[in-house]
């Protein structure tokens, strides 16, 4: 038999391939599980684990894809973090993979905000505000780690420290959350004029597969129209959290304003101090805020009287409806996003887009700052965290693990 040639490489036999994209997926799914259960701090803390974990030691993607896929999510309304984390997971392993990493990603604070909402009666606010104490600094250090890595990675012209800069001004100064994505269409269409200094790449041809946005649209219309002829609470409630999740941009913050006005003051779902309670754990709790849902579906459905399985349904019912259209939206975007990016006005763009979402971040460094108490210890626990990520030494989930023992201690 002849051996085939030193410079000739073999392609490994496709059930060998099989093996190692199968052990690969499940290494990813382990990452997912630790960002679940350690992401604490809202879109841009879990941007800062995700740029730690899956880019700089992992090496899934790179710096500049991640904060594509940030932006892109940031410009569709949903959960941003929850859309980026399963866009990630579909392009290492499509569909399938992408399911996954949405379940595993969401299922520790769903699980843990439906069982608040079992058992809020018995639960001290001051209790939980003393164990997370800590933990809010900490993720402000965060989000000033994540600021920083993206501003070294993502700036070189001066047209990026300028939309960065400008960005991180306006964001501060308004903080409205049609803003955000007004601001990433606004950073890319400036880059778009230097499209003339890309070289050209070969196109190909796009082609845009409409199901999911078809099966958004018809979720967003069939449930519109059920629910306004219907009395069952489960229908009723699909319907205003699939609505919700739909047309919210800016993340889990924007979400607590609109489900105080829907929930406690219009419906009387729930207490305004069940709803504060709430909100105090989720903001606390790790993994994607827009969890909230199962808490107030699972409070929600005491009016019901159903008992424990109707809370558990109406749990249920919270968790798919803020999590579905988001992630159909990003379904049906992320599968043309790689062939629309060839284009050369499309890839200028993305200069400005990674910009404002430098600026974006920075901001967010600020803002998340400034309810905390101005004291000393909370700037040394900012500090200690950015520097123990800069490290690299100490994995995050010590790091957070370590405020909240603090916070029981003191």
């Amino acid at each position: 038999m002849v051996s085939p040639p030193d410079d000739i490489q073999l392609a490994p036999p496709p059930r060998r391939a099989k093996r190692v994209k199968r052990v690969r997926n499940i290494i990813f799914l382990k990452d997912v599980a630790a960002l679940g259960l350690s992401a604490f701090g809202g879109p841009q803390a879990h941007l800062a684990m995700m740029l730690r974990l899956l880019v700089d030691k992992r090496r899934y993607l790179t710096a500049a894809e991640l904060l594509e896929l940030t932006a892109l999510c940031q410009i569709l309304p949903g959960p941003t973090s929850t859309q980026t984390i399963t866009a990630i997971g579909f392009r290492l392993g499509g569909p399938n993979l992408a399911y996954l990493t949405l379940l595993v990603w969401m299922l520790p604070a769903v699980c843990i905000m439906t069982c608040a909402g079992l058992t809020i009666s018995y639960l001290d606010k001051e209790q939980v505000a003393r164990l997370v104490q800590y933990v809010q600094p900490v993720a402000v250090g965060f989000v000033a780690y994540s600021a920083y890595k993206i501003a070294e990675k993502v700036i070189h012209t001066k047209t990026s420290v300028a939309l960065m800069v400008v960005a991180a001004m306006l964001v501060y100064r308004f903080q409205v959350p049609w803003l955000m994505p007004l601001l990433l269409l606004a950073g890319g269409l400036i880059t778009t004029f230097r499209y003339r200094k890309i070289p050209q790449e070969t196109k190909l041809p796009l082609r845009i597969e409409w199901p999911n946005f078809l099966l958004w649209l018809g979720i967003f219309i069939g449930a519109a129209v059920l629910g306004q002829y219907t009395h069952w609470l489960p229908v009723r409630l699909f319907e205003n959290f699939y609505r919700n999740g739909s047309l919210v941009f800016g993340g889990g913050q924007v979400l607590a304003p609109l489900f105080y006005t829907e929930f406690v003051e219009f419906k009387h779902y729930l207490s305004p101090e069940e709803f504060l309670s709430g909100l105090g754990m989720v903001q606390a709790l790790p993994g994607p805020n827009f969890s909230f849902a199962s808490y107030i579906g699972a409070l929600a459905m005491r009016r019901d009287g159903s008992g424990l399985d109707g809370q558990l349904l109406g749990a249920l019912v919270g968790a798919v409806g803020i999590f579905m259209p988001g992630t159909l939206l990003i379904f049906f975007l992320i599968r043309f996003w790689d062939q629309l990016k060839r284009y050369r006005v499309v890839k200028a763009s993305l200069e400005g887009i990674n910009a404002v979402s430098a600026g974006l971040v920075c901001a967010a460094t600020f803002l998340l700052y400034h309810p905390l108490p101005d004291n000393p210890i909370n700037l040394a626990l900012i500090a200690a965290t950015f520097l123990l990520l800069l490290w690299e030494k100490v994995p995050s989930y010590l790091i957070v693990g370590a405020a909240l023992v603090a916070g029981l201690v003191f």
